[in-house]
């Protein structure tokens, strides 16, 4: 497998700005994803990578074939690249097997072998070859789509929210194939996702894309820790996010005298929180908080208050063991230090 470099790629679509200057390093063998609201390019990206459309301007470089720079392209057929959409788009009137093989070689196609291997590859029992895919489950198409994608043995993968479609236990169940399939072939992949845990709990880097650009290029927990401004930090996760005064490493806010990482910040600010920093106490110091909501999960719940006395709504994400009742009041403490921004960046 190779590595994927993207330098200043653009593309815009008539008047419509899509990509405003990417710049992407996949390392060869990692699993990157691509996290963004609707219309900030991620999909545009991909298919550009893959070769289906060509940029404006810039450069695309697998391992060291330069597949796009100054105009010249690669076609797609030449630069072996796995490709998995979101729902599958396997051929109707193929066969689970014509499927998986169809971009091999005759002899391949007439051995056997590399059908089996994938097959046992991505998690599928090999009776399976003989179907047709309306005779599949949501999960087991999209394990035979990146069957397919894998069989040419390709440089890189793509996938273009592949389980998305799916319900909630399905997917976590066919997400988990994938990357396990993925990871022992030593696929360098590449999967765009509006699902955060997903992206967090699959990936060795995420990328936050907004507005045609890479805001954020990060291993999960650094992201999820560190995000670079307010906005990444909203979107990424639950936040909150509390107006503060910062002086001497120190942040002032409605939930008290906080450390923070930031030490070269200083004056008005807004403090990240996440919801599991939040602990609740019956009894103690601590700013006084009244709960107003409580939505279980099961495994967890969001604790939703009301500080006083500035009357400010944050949420606390607790274990689902025990839980407050509505309506009482409870003191509220911070774990671990925070992060500030800017107060004008927000």
């Amino acid at each position: 497998m190779t590595a994927l470099t993207v330098q200043g790629l653009t593309k815009s679509y008539g008047a419509v700005p899509v990509l405003a200057g990417i710049d992407l390093h996949v390392p060869a063998r990692t699993f990157t994803a691509l996290l963004g609201p609707s219309g900030c390019g991620k999909s545009t990206l991909l298919r550009l990578i893959a070769g289906f459309a060509d940029p404006d301007t810039g450069t695309i470089k697998l391992g060291e074939q330069t597949a796009f720079a100054d105009g010249r392209s690669v076609p797609p057929q030449r630069r072996r690249i796995g490709y998995v959409p979101q729902e599958g788009a396997l051929f109707p009137h193929r066969t689970v097997a014509a499927n998986i093989t169809f971009g091999l070689p005759r002899r391949h196609r007439r051995s056997g072998h590399r059908l089996d291997e994938l097959l046992d590859l991505v998690g599928l029992d090999q009776a399976i070859a003989r179907r047709f895919p309306h005779e599949l489950s949501g999960g087991q198409q999209q394990r035979v789509a990146l069957a397919r994608a894998l069989a040419p043995e390709p440089e890189l993968v793509l996938l273009d929210e592949p389980f998305s479609a799916l319900d909630t236990g399905l997917r976590e169940d066919t997400r988990r194939a994938v990357a396990s399939a993925l990871r022992a072939t030593d696929a360098t992949a590449i999967l765009v996702t509006h699902d955060q845990a997903e992206a967090l709990s699959l990936a060795d880097q995420v990328g936050i894309m907004r507005d045609g650009r890479l805001a954020q290029l990060d291993p999960p927990a650094t992201i999820y820790r560190q995000p670079h401004d307010a906005h990444i930090a909203r979107f990424l996760g639950d936040a909150v996010l509390l107006p503060a005064e910062v002086t001497d490493g120190a942040a002032t806010c409605a939930l008290g005298t906080l450390s923070v990482r930031t030490s070269n910040l200083a004056g008005p600010a807004e403090v990240l929180i996440r919801p599991e920093q939040l602990l609740l106490h019956r009894t103690g110091s601590g700013p006084t908080a009244t709960v107003q909501e409580i939505s279980y999960y099961g495994h967890d719940a969001a604790v939703r208050l009301c500080v006083q006395p500035e009357g400010i709504g944050v949420t606390a994400r607790l274990s689902g063991i025990e839980l407050p009742e509505p309506g009482s009041t409870v003191r509220v403490s911070v774990t671990g230090d925070v992060l500030a921004f800017p107060r004008d960046r927000a």
